[in-house]
């Protein structure tokens, strides 16, 4: 399996992949394949972390970190993270968090937050993240399903409300 860059001529293979692969998700909203497209438009992308999983010349997996501002600071936001579904469980989704941790953290960023599953991101290091002074900007949302993980060791403390891009509220 390679891990690389997304590059443009990706763009339909991954619309596709991010569907199929949340059409029997227990928690989605079946626009997720529109954000990604959206979110590509923002000023919050970052190209570098917009990365494909290839396994003999298909991609089977995609993720997307984009900027995010936490109080005065600004960090990255894991938003979606999506593996064909004959291709999970396979350590894909895995290997795209790690190298995803470590291009954001070269380029400078601290802390990733993700809303997304409690049984599944623990893993990655991600805690709730109200434990590291960062709260939820949506209502009813369990402290469990919001996380965030620090991408460097000595990394300064930050408080305050995660504010996404526009993009997550337009699908």
């Amino acid at each position: 399996m390679v891990i690389r860059k997304e590059t443009q001529s990706d763009y339909a293979q991954v619309y596709t992949l991010v569907k199929a692969a949340f059409a029997q998700a227990d928690h989605a909203d079946g626009n997720e394949q529109d954000l990604v497209v959206l979110l590509r438009k923002s000023p919050a992308f970052l190209p570098q972390l917009s990365l494909v999983a290839e396994e003999a010349g298909k991609i089977v997996g995609h993720i997307l970190f984009t900027q995010v501002q936490i109080g005065e600071s600004t960090q990255v936001a894991l938003a979606p993270l999506a593996v064909l579904p004959e291709y999970q469980r396979q350590g894909i989704g895995t290997a795209l968090i790690e190298e995803g941790h470590h291009i954001a953290a070269s380029l400078g960023y601290g802390y990733s937050i993700v809303l997304g599953s409690s049984a599944y991101y623990p893993r990655m290091g991600y805690v709730p993240a109200d434990t590291l002074g960062i709260s939820c900007p949506f209502s009813g949302v369990p402290r469990e399903n919001f996380m965030a993980c620090r991408l460097q060791t000595e990394v300064p403390s930050i408080h305050g409300v995660v504010q996404y891009a526009q993009a997550f509220f337009q699908v």
